[in-house]
Parts: C-alpha cells; sequence; structure tokens
C-alpha cells in the first residue's frame, strides 16, 4: 500500500510537475516538544489541473524522473483565485 499526505502546492510552473509543500509534526529527542517541519515534494499531474494554492493529496509512486516519485490523486480544496 502506498503512502499518502496532504499537502499544499506551492509551485506549478513546470509542465506535468508541481511542488507540494508537506507539513509534519514531529517530537524532539530531547526536549519532547512537538514542532512543525515542512518538507517539499515534486508530484505529478498528468492534466496540470493542480494550482499554486490548491490543497492536494499525493501518493507515493514508482519514479517517474530524477525527482518526481509521487503523483496528484486529487484536489481537495481549491486556493484562492489570483
Amino acid at each position: 500500500m502506498a503512502r499518502t499526505l496532504t499537502g499544499v502546492v506551492v509551485s506549478d510552473k513546470m509542465e506535468k510537475t508541481v511542488t507540494v509543500a508537506v507539513a509534519l509534526l514531529k517530537d524532539h529527542p530531547l526536549y519532547r516538544k512537538k514542532y512543525k517541519s515542512t518538507r517539499k515534494f515534486q508530484a505529478h499531474d498528468e492534466k496540470s489541473t493542480a494550482k499554486k494554492g490548491d490543497k492536494v493529496l499525493v501518493e507515493e509512486t514508482k519514479p517517474r524522473s530524477r525527482n518526481k516519485r509521487w503523483e496528484v490523486i486529487e484536489i481537495i480544496e481549491k486556493g484562492p483565485e489570483v
């Protein structure tokens, strides 16, 4: 079963590719305090439907290129119109 993550599209300038920022909540190893960390993934978007600011669901797939290992499954929420 493939991993799925929810994130926000931060860049849609490439063809069939979007950059998705995923916020993760982590535990500090010494102080046990929770802190927020952000990772950016490049995801495949076949029809280029996801735009900057959209909240999307991405799923882990086989490598499509040097950096792309994720694919946009669905757009959960549209971002603000610019």
